[in-house]
């Protein structure tokens, strides 16, 4: 019989059982190293928190235990250095990584015993979950940079009158700082739930074994204080078996993104030739390979391009977990890449967001030329439902004073006021008053409206947010 030309499955952690080498395409097809290595720390942080924990028990002696922190301190070095070497085909994932080099620096006698009582399973679900909390931080600090811009361009900004829209057709007057502070309270909704989200995320998995548990009686508790864990994932197999952080991660990161593709939009529109309203810095633009005169928003059509990428990190794995099996399955495996990649997406546009909006120039007078009587043919039925006239009826009448002046071809507010007699005798000389920017967003004080107080108030909100923890 010719000799078996591969090692039955040598060096790994689950070798024992097969005789059989293994295809080299299914090696590489099943090993999460060259992505998973972004846990390196977290799997070193839950490792000595497990081994201390072992010892607690009793398993391992002190001097064991001594050696195992040791040489995780080793490993920890070198992947900062850069100096770590994966193994191609050895090191599966980050966990065999780790464990193999610590065998190498201790001696596999001490590194051997660190494993007992622990799976591959629950230590993935810790890293994940260790990896996404400190990540999820600097996603909130991110986003609390881009509020305070929106909150503070806002305040300074608080004069100036543009366009509202509905349908993309100009509505009423509202103030710059009114759009955005609509996109202000977008993104601290979306403050708020990534808190939320962050406290859901930071509950321990470690110690709930492969799906069954632990059978040491180590003390997860324990383990979970040193992780700086807020309790436990308190079923086993919902420990090894729950990516539902991850997906609410990516729900999560969708809805801002979201968002930002809807900001970016207003953004592009408005810097636009027709609109002339904003213009971007040069920093966050590009120009033309054929058009010397052209200035892209590359900035803003990127994130609202990436949006996408960040919906299909979340339906993909929405798809990849619908159907499986409890507890542990592989395909489990297919929330690490996505889950990577969605965080650096929303991370990247959330930073790019704050620098476009940091630096845009604004152009007042644009937004002001922009504004047309015709806009306040609202504010013409409020004049008469102050006179005591019901709603209906003035909003009838304001329509034909708009139908009046489009025959006469002339804006609104330059018909005279035997003009808008003639359409209703309950007109009286200061309806022409009407006919004012400033005085139509001031009229709009109550809570949420587009006054100078009522936008003062929505500042405050958006600044009670960021405060909060």
């Amino acid at each position: 019989m010719a000799a078996q030309k591969d090692a039955p499955a040598a060096g790994k952690l689950w070798g024992g059982r097969f005789t059989g080498g293994t295809d080299p395409i299914m090696v590489q097809y099943n090993e999460s190293i060259y992505f998973d290595r972004a846990f390196y720390s977290q799997d070193i942080r839950g490792s000595v928190a497990f081994a201390r924990a072992n010892q607690k028990t009793g398993l391992l002696t002190e001097q064991e235990f001594n050696e195992i922190e040791r040489g995780f301190k080793q490993v920890l070095k070198e992947w900062e250095d850069g100096t770590f070497t994966i193994q191609p085909g050895v090191d599966e994932d980050i966990h065999t990584a780790n464990e193999r080099r610590l065998g190498e620096i201790i001696g596999t006698a001490i590194a051997g015993k660190l494993h007992t009582g622990r799976s591959r399973n629950d230590q993935v679900a810790t890293d994940m979950r260790l990896w996404l909390r400190d990540q999820l931080e600097i996603l909130e600090g991110y986003l609390i940079a881009l509020l305070k811009v929106v909150a503070a361009r806002a305040e300074k900004e608080i004069d100036h009158v543009m366009p509202g829209y509905t349908h993309l057709q100009r509505a009423q007057p509202i103030r710059w700082s009114h759009w955005m502070l609509l996109y202000g309270s977008f993104f601290a909704s979306d403050l708020e739930r990534l808190r939320q989200v962050r406290a859901r995320i930071n509950k321990s998995p470690l110690g709930c074994g492969a799906l069954a548990g632990n059978p040491f009686d180590i003390d997860r508790d324990a383990m979970a204080a040193e992780l700086g864990f807020d309790g436990l994932i308190m079923n086993s197999m919902a420990g090894v078996g729950d990516r539902d952080f991850v997906v609410e991660t990516m729900q999560w990161g969708s809805t801002l993104m979201m968002h930002l593709s809807r900001w970016a939009e207003d953004l592009i529109i408005y810097s636009t030739g027709e609109f002339s309203f904003v213009k971007l810095a040069d920093t966050y633009s590009t120009g033309s390979s054929l058009m010397p005169q052209k200035k892209n928003p590359d900035s803003l059509e990127l994130i609202r391009g990436k949006s996408g990428r960040a919906f299909g990190h979340m339906t993909g794995l929405m798809m990849s977990i619908k159907g499986i099996p409890s507890t542990y399955n592989k395909d489990l495996q297919e929330s690490v890449e996505p889950l990577l990649d969605h965080v650096k997406t929303v991370g990247d546009s959330i930073q790019i967001a704050t620098g476009v909006l940091s630096t845009l120039s604004i152009f007042p007078e644009n937004m002001l030329r922009s504004l047309s009587p015709d806009m306040l043919a609202t504010d013409l039925a409020d004049y008469l439902v102050r006179k005591g006239v019901p709603f209906r009826e003035t909003h009838h009448i304001s329509g034909r004073v708009v139908a009046l002046a489009e025959k006469e071809g002339r804006p609104m507010d330059q018909l005279t006021f035997e003009q808008l007699r003639g359409v209703d005798a309950r007109f009286e000389q200061d309806v022409l008053g009407v006919f004012d920017y400033q005085k139509s967003v001031e009229m709009r004080s109550a809570k949420g409206g587009t006054s100078k107080s009522a936008v003062l108030e929505q500042i405050e909100a958006v600044k009670k947010i960021l405060a909060a923890n």
